[in-house]
């Protein structure tokens, strides 16, 4: 039986962490003048996934 291979893409935007799987937040390219400063503080940060989100990274991460 074949190995089951890892998504690359998958593997280049999330991260395994204690807590779960971290990833960067959308939004944070371009636009910046329309945006609060409040909106664009909180966008800073990288967020983990929900538990619902994360059982589905955790099968393109196996390898």
């Amino acid at each position: 039986m074949p190995k089951i291979k890892t998504v690359r893409g998958a593997a280049k935007r999330f991260k395994k962490t204690a807590n779960g799987y971290k990833h960067r937040q959308s939004f944070t390219s371009h636009n910046f003048s329309c945006k609060s400063t409040k909106q664009k503080r909180h966008l800073r940060s990288q967020k983990l996934l929900t538990a619902s989100d994360a059982k589905l990274v955790k099968v393109m991460l196996v390898h």
